[in-house]
């Protein structure tokens, strides 16, 4: 049976969630973050050289990155499903929305985390670059949420799973404004609703309410 090892409150939340989804059985290991250095624990580390979550174990496989480890559950667990082939019309958006999310959402997160940890001031330009990049990026986001209900178009897939980390339990890290984005907004309540989503969120981190607003 598929083994997920996932850290508390990190984007190995996403693999949870498309197994809810697919209705895919798997073994939950669970880990704490070091209250210290909020880290993941040495157990966890052993299993991969970069010692970070999601790492899976599947009959005699150990992968690691999530966006490997969904298109790898999708495709050897889940029967294609959640994401669209080359013969749909929106193929290029769920392309494109799914690897956004790794290549931009959640890369600019982390940058202004790592820059607002050094204190440079508002004005600074490295700082105010960061934040530009943000900006675009959660316009980019709103824009795209105000026209459709899911990333890809009109069906939920897994960019969405790979987005909505970004989104909600990153913002415990680094926190993020989403007051002016009613897209963004609406959108977060439909996956909140979201039966998978619901279990997902409570097996991998209980007591722990998902930051849906």
């Amino acid at each position: 049976m598929l083994k997920i090892h996932h850290l508390g409150r990190s984007q190995s939340e996403r693999i949870l969630w498309l197994c809810e989804e697919l209705g895919v059985a798997y073994d939950l290991v669970r880990y704490d973050r070091d209250p210290v250095t909020i880290l993941a624990p040495p157990d966890l580390r052993a299993l991969h050289p970069l010692g970070a979550a999601p790492v899976i174990e599947d009959d005699g496989v150990v992968l690691a990155e999530s966006a490997a480890i969904v298109e790898y559950v999708i495709v050897r667990h889940g029967g294609g499903r959640l994401r669209l082939g080359p013969e749909h019309p929106a193929y290029a958006d769920y392309l494109y929305w799914f690897h956004f999310a790794n290549g931009n959402l959640q890369p600019v997160v982390g940058r202004l985390m790592m820059v607002g940890r050094v204190g440079l001031a508002p004005e600074h330009p490295v700082q105010k670059a960061v934040q530009g990049r943000l900006d675009r990026v959660t316009a980019l986001v709103e824009a795209r949420l105000s026209t459709v209900p899911y990333l890809a178009g009109g069906e939920f897939t897994a960019a969405d799973i790979m987005s909505v980390f970004s989104l909600t339990t990153m913002r415990l890290f680094q926190p993020i404004d989403l007051a002016p984005f009613p897209g963004i907004h609406a959108y977060l309540r439909r996956i909140g609703e979201r039966p998978a989503y619901r279990r997902a969120m409570a097996k991998g981190d209980p007591g722990f309410a998902p930051m849906l607003a």
